[in-house]
Parts: C-alpha cells; structure tokens; sequence
C-alpha cells in the first residue's frame, strides 16, 4: 500500500452512528479497499469515556487499513488536516420541544464546527452532514465556512435513496441491485419527494420502468411514498432507537461515489447546493439526483417533470425555505 492515509473526521462519534459507522470506514467501505485511513473521531465532554472504548476497540479489531485513530473532545484537534468530514453529531429533538429549540440549538453547534473545519481541515475536505435537520444544518456550515467550495458541502439523502430502492425490490420480488435512478427531490424530511419516474429495473438483461412493472400508480402515488418516508419512525417505532446501520452504510455510500464516482448510466440522491435547476430557488441545500466523476457531482439535467412531481418538489423547497427562515433568526 503505497497510498498516502486520508484523514476521515467522524463528529458525535461515540453516538449509535458513529458507532456503526467507524467499522464501516475503517473496513474500506467509504473510501475502498486500498484506502489507508486516518481516523479522527469527535464527540462532547461528557461522552468522553465511551469515545476511549470505541477507540480501544478500533484498536482491539486490528484493521489492516486503520493508520492511526484521534479521539477527542476538542474540535480543533479534530478537525486539523481531515480530507472528509462526516458530520454525525448534533442535537437531537427530544419530546416536548419545539423546532425552533431544536434549531437554536443546532445553528451554534453548527457554526462552531464550520469555523473549526474552515481554519483547520484540508482545503479540498468533501463535508457531509447527517444529524438532523441535516439541509439546513448544512446550509448554515457552507454559510460559516466561506473558504470551503460550496460545492463540498454536501447532506445525506441517500438513506432515502437507498430506503426507495429497498421498497421497489421488495415490491417487485427483484434484487435491490438491478433496481436503479430512484430519486429523493428535496428535503431530508417527511416532505421529501421519492420519485420512481425515471427509475428502472434489469429483467433479463433488458432495462424496463419501475412504473410499467410494478403497474399500480395508486400504490406508486401514496404508500410508497409515505413509506420512505416515514421509514426512520416506523425504524424507532420497532428498534426504540433510531437508524443507525443502515445511516452508516448510506454515508460511505455518499461518500464512496462522490470520491470514485457513480457507474455509468446511474444516478444518485445527494443534498447540495441548488443553482437553480429544476426551478428550485438557488441557494438552499436540497436533495437533487447527481452523477460524480473525478471526486465532482454533478446535478443530472433535461429529466421530464410532471404535475404531480412539481407540486411535491415545491412543497418541499417551501419547507426548506422555512427552515432556513427559522435559522437565521436564531442566528440574530
């Protein structure tokens, strides 16, 4: 391996994400199996004695590719020289509070990190946000980092991505592989818009529309819809906790085709910075189906919309408007 380490920045990495999600890094599944990573692992005061044990077992599971391991409680020392940031920590909505608590709480926590990575990480560090509101916390990032490209600035839909592709392969009794270019429009909300109108499946080496085959667009409209989601509350309703393998996977996902590239032909869901395509007002972070090459996404154009599409694509732009609303007057 004569490939320099990349240093990977994992936030809230003591967290039932970061837990699943170290593994999965240190493995080669975020950034491929020749990969030697660098792993930096930030988590708050009173986390710190459970980020020691996740660090000793780090350590306990001798991965070939694991060069080192920080583990700390000070973002500074966190986030000095990382290559990619995934930004798992925040403030999680407890019951009986309102958004607007919720947001306050996550703009400060937010911006502290994007002046941290801003002043510290590598210039070219890919960044991706994934606690919740994961738009809008990424939104506020690119707003505090202004030195970091827009365009590395990124939030993950691909959980919902993914959580489509799942329901069309159980729907169709097909393998979830030969299911392809789904798309999740939007935010990473209950509003967010899984779209199967461009998506297809390979049945016998031939590509066919996932709406001919599944040939029930009442289901398609409606509870396949409501499924995606409002997949994360029936994983609580179940579990009692909340995603966190399938979170992990989706964020080496995110990031593994951002940095080698999507295959040819396919597309993914990514949250970014909108520059207008689609009619969706520029300068939101919303979810957009994007093809990567070369460690650059890039949006996918000239897809056909149709009326029932660009009511939900709107709706849930109004949403993240709102939402962007709320933040900067918790900023003020």
């Amino acid at each position: 391996m004569a490939t320099d380490p990349l240093r990977v920045l994992v936030t809230g990495a003591a967290g039932q994400i970061g837990y699943a999600l170290v593994p999965m890094i240190a493995r080669g599944a975020m950034l491929g199996p020749d990969q030697p990573i660098i792993l930096h692992m930030l988590d708050i005061e009173p986390a710190a004695e459970a980020l020691k044990g996740v660090k000793m077992e780090l350590i306990d599971a001798a991965f070939p590719l694991l060069k080192g391991v920080v583990a700390t409680t000070d973002v500074v020392e966190a986030c000095k020289g990382v290559n990619v940031a995934v930004m798992v920590g925040g403030f999680p909505r407890k019951e009986g509070m309102e958004r607007k608590d919720v947001m306050s709480k996550n703009v400060s926590i937010y911006k502290a990190q994007a002046s941290a990575l801003e002043q510290h990480a590598a210039p070219d560090c890919k960044v991706l946000v994934v606690a919740n509101p994961a738009n809008t916390n990424a939104l506020i990032l690119k707003e505090f980092a202004p030195s970091i490209p827009e365009k590395n600035i990124t939030c993950l839909t691909r959980l919902d991505h993914n959580r489509a592709l799942g329901q069309i392969s159980e729907r169709l009794n097909v393998h979830v592989g030969d299911v392809k270019n789904v798309i999740i429009w939007g935010n990473h909300s209950s509003t967010q818009y899984p779209d199967v109108n461009h998506a297809t499946v390979t049945t016998n080496g031939s590509q066919k529309p996932v709406r001919e085959l599944v040939a029930d667009d009442k289901w398609l409209n409606s509870e396949f819809i409501t499924t995606v989601q409002q997949r994360g509350a029936a994983i609580i309703k179940a579990r009692k906790l909340s995603s966190a393998l399938s979170a992990a996977s989706s964020a080496c996902d995110h990031i593994r085709d951002w940095v080698l590239g999507t295959p040819k032909g396919t597309w993914v869901s990514m949250g970014v910075y909108s520059d207008g395509s689609y009619g969706i007002q520029p300068g939101l972070i919303y979810s957009f189906p994007v093809t990567c090459e070369k460690g650059e996404w890039k949006i996918v154009q000239g897809l056909k919309i149709d009326q029932f599409s660009r009511e939900k694509m709107d709706n849930t732009a109004q949403e993240l408007i709102e939402e962007k609303s709320l933040a900067y007057s918790c900023l003020n």
